[in-house]
Parts: structure tokens; sequence; C-alpha cells
């Protein structure tokens, strides 16, 4: 691979070409406003069909926010923290012994995750070449349905048969919040902390809040959570939310669900919440830093929508239909900007979806079996229908659960905290969903969403090998314990 500046060198001299060309050479099949991981994966399925596919990215690296500020630097981070965990708290059982104390250097590892990032943005601007896809640096907009100003260093003007909005989310605030970026800030800001808070409160129990606290807490950080349902990853089955709660609980977080915030104020260097709990009284929270992370909203700033006809609805997401067409007929939008959940191996799945469709093909997804991940550790991973969508639906169910620490590999990792339930149905005991929280359960919920793609049984896992030991022998047992609650091992 080559290094990274001479990427970002090719790229520089194409677009400079591009200002150039004429007219014939500035006409596309596919233009892509967006360069996340939705909109690339859309350019180059585009450029693997045939189309000529240009991609438009207003700022310098390409990625999008989860290349750059979303999910690979958060997960340097959690994998950096989780480091310095084991040495401190594990090294000793393990029969380790390390000269002299453990300590952070805040620094060097804020460089090390930066590194992955350009490393990382750096690959993308390979594919982009190795594809043929044309690079526009600048903010793109709508002049009308075919036609696409982009702003940079000077304005160009391209046409594009068919267009894929992928142009993301940024994070949400509260109307009655300042986000200062130095005290009040979002997970942005916290990716590139110069101190580790003394007390970090969180406002928001979900992903991204969660995940972002460990860091930190791990790293000596007082952690305050403050959220506004009754439980953490509300959108989860409850029992991940009630087993993940035990865990932090246990790492000292102060957890404060049923708390409606209704002030942030900085003072100096030091930042007061004030929250309604559930009795309705007045709680305050003092701290050094505040995380503002209560979700993410669509973003279409400067996109021009309605001079192409692309119609927004009320919560400002781009309307689609069945196949991701908006209002205007060759206009597809993808990913976070419209409706369903912000991941972005959704937004990948998209991509190609639009990308075949405009080739003529009859591509599909099934929105049911995209996995949710919360890479805390433990980790949790849920896909398909939770215990209470099945409830309130009225499909008649089965449930088997099967917990960690009986396993011998979580033994021997020291990682027992955790379970992996399987819901089935009750008639013909087909798999509904499957939530686990452990021990690389990121990559274990792949076992469950091919099974379930392949419609298979809680008793056709069941009587699949699993090999031994590895922490995927809890979903075998725990099929068991849903076809005939006859786990082995408990």
């Amino acid at each position: 691979m080559l290094p990274v500046k001479t990427f970002v060198f090719l790229v520089t001299i194409h677009k400079n070409q591009n200002s150039k060309y004429n007219i014939d050479m500035n006409s596309y099949d596919v233009a892509v406003i967006g360069s996340g991981p939705g909109g690339y994966v859309a350019a180059i399925r585009c450029a693997q069909l045939g189309m000529k596919t240009a991609i438009i990215e207003k700022y310098s690296t390409l990625g999008g926010t989860c290349l750059n500020v979303g999910c690979i630097p958060s997960k340097a981070l959690l994998d950096s923290s989780h480091h310095f965990e084991d040495a401190v708290k594990h090294f000793d059982t393990h029969g380790i012994e390390l000269p002299g104390d453990v300590k952070v250097n805040l620094e060097k590892m804020i460089a090390r995750k930066q590194a992955v990032v350009d490393q990382t943005t750096g690959g993308i601007d390979f594919l982009m070449k190795k594809n043929n896809i044309d690079v526009y640096q600048g903010l793109g907009s709508f002049k009308d349905a075919r036609h696409i100003n982009i702003a940079g260093e000077e304005t160009i003007e391209i046409e594009a048969k068919h267009t894929i909005i992928a142009t993301g989310s940024k994070p949400s605030s509260l109307p009655f919040i300042n986000i200062d970026k130095e005290r009040i800030i979002t997970s942005t800001e916290a990716l590139k902390l110069k101190e580790i808070p003394k007390h970090l409160v969180v406002i928001g129990g979900g992903v991204i809040g969660l995940e972002l606290g460990q860091v930190y807490r791990r790293l000596g950080a007082e952690v305050t959570v403050v959220e506004y349902m009754d439980r953490i990853i509300p959108t989860m089955d409850a029992g991940l939310s009630k087993e993940l709660n035990k865990v932090f609980k246990k790492a000292k977080f102060k957890m404060n669900v049923s708390h409606k915030v209704k002030s942030v104020e900085r003072v100096g260097d030091e930042v007061i919440i004030k929250a309604d709990n559930k009795k309705g009284e007045e709680v305050e929270i003092k701290g050094d830093y505040c995380l503002v992370s209560v979700g993410r909203r669509p973003y279409t700033d400067g996109l021009n929508s309605e001079a192409a006809g692309v119609k927004l609805n009320d919560r400002g997401q781009v309307e689609v239909n069945d196949h991701l067409q908006t209002s205007a007929s060759n206009i597809y939008a993808i990913g976070d900007v419209i409706k369903g959940a912000m991941l972005a191996h959704k937004a990948e799945e998209e991509g190609v979806f639009v990308a075949e469709t405009i080739a003529g093909q009859k591509p599909h997804i099934d929105y049911n079996l995209i996995p949710g991940v919360v890479y805390t550790w433990p980790e949790v991973a849920s896909v398909g229908k939770s215990e209470e969508q099945l409830k309130e639906a009225g499909v008649a169910y089965k449930s088997g659960s099967f917990p960690m620490r009986a396993l011998g590999r979580s033994r021997a990792s020291m990682d027992i905290d955790g379970f992996v339930k399987i819901l089935a149905d009750k008639t013909t005991d087909e798999i509904l969903g499957v939530h686990m929280i452990g021990a690389r359960a990121a990559d274990m919920i792949a076992e469950a969403v091919v099974a379930m793609e392949f419609r298979a049984s809680a008793e056709d896992v069941s009587r699949m090998s699993h090999a031994h030991p590895t922490y995927t022998e809890a979903i075998k047992e725990a099929a068991l314990a849903a076809t005939e609650d006859r786990a082995l091992h408990i």
C-alpha cells in the first residue's frame, strides 16, 4: 500500500484535472454526495457495475464520520484503554509483573488513534483510484435534479444521470445546551481530549456515550451517566440493558436513569448539569467535562435538495420509497440521512442495494437482520426481534439463555460477564431474535445473522458442532436451552 501522503497527492492531481474537464467529461452515470461507508461503498459498486462514477466530499479526507470521528477512532481508543485496564487490574493475576507503575500517555494514545484513522482513510483514497472513481473535494449542492455544483477551491458543475445522497449525520444536542467544544463537548471532541477528565458527565446512555464513557473510566476518570429513559441502551433487549448496567456499576460508573436534563451551564472549568429525577426532584451534577450524547441528526445542510425536487420529512430525513428512491426519480438516498438505524453497515448494504437497482438488478435488504452492536466490554450485540417486540406483536415464543461464566473459554480469559439468549417461534422453532452480551459478542453475532438469513431453527443451531473451547459455544447452549431446555453445561 502506498503511503497516505502519496494518496492525497494523487487525488489532488485528479481533482485539479476535473476543473479543466469539458461538459462531456463532467458528465457521469452516478454521482455520490458523501464519502462515508455508505457513499464510498455505493461508488465502488457502481464502478464495478460499469458506471462512470464520481464521489463528492466536503472535507479533506474521505470516509465520513465513521472513519474520521466515529466508528474507527472510538474503537482504537477502546482497545488502547482496554490494554491499559488489563495491565493495571489483570496482569498480576496472569503472572505478569511489570517494573514500576503503569501510566497513561494520553497524547501518545490519541496519536495512535489518529494514525489508525489516517491509514484507514488513505485506504479509501486507494480504492477510489483503483476503481477509477473521480473524487471531488467541496460542498456538493443541487442546481437541479441532474446538475450538481461543487464549491471547493473553485466552483465546478457536474452532470449526473443518477445521484446518491449519502451525507450522513451529525451529533444532536438539546435546545438549551451550548456546545462550546471545550468543556461541553460532542463525541468528536471526546476523541481528542488533551487531558483525562476528573469527572466526565455523559448525557445519554446510548451506544456512543457508553463507549466513550468506558474509555475515560478505564483511564481514571469518574464517570456519571444521565439517561432520560428508564434504562441504558433502551433500543435493545431489556435483558442486555440490565446486564450491562450491572457491569458498569461494578466498574463504579454512576448511573442515573429516568433523569430529564433541563440545564447545562459552564462556569470556568466546571460544568453544572441540572436534571429532574423520576420523582420530579431536582438533581445537580458537577463535572469538569460534559459529553452530550443524545443521538444524531440527519445532515443535509447546504444540499439545496429543494432545487432537485427532493423532499425531507419533519425529522429532516430524506424521504425514500422501498427502492430508496427519493421524490426525484433519478436521485436516491442511503444511510443516516434516511429512516432507520444509524449504522455504518446498514449504509453499506443500502449503498450496494442502490447501485444494483440503478444497474437494473433486483437486490434485497432484510432490515430485521441488520445487527446492532455496542463496543463496550463486555460487548453487546443483537439481531432480530427483542422479547419486548415479540410480546407487543403477540407472537408466541420460547426463550433459551446461557451464561458466559459457564464456558471454559470465558473462565480461561477471565471474561465471565454476560449471556447469550435465543428467542424462537413456539410452534415452528424458527429463530426470531438473538441477543448477547459478552467477550467478542460483536463477532459472534454474525453466526446468528447467518442462521436467521437461512431461517434456521433453534434445533438446527443446537446440532451444529462448535469448536471447544470458544465463546460461540454459548450460542449452541442457548439454542439447546430454547429447543428442549436441555443446555448441557448448566
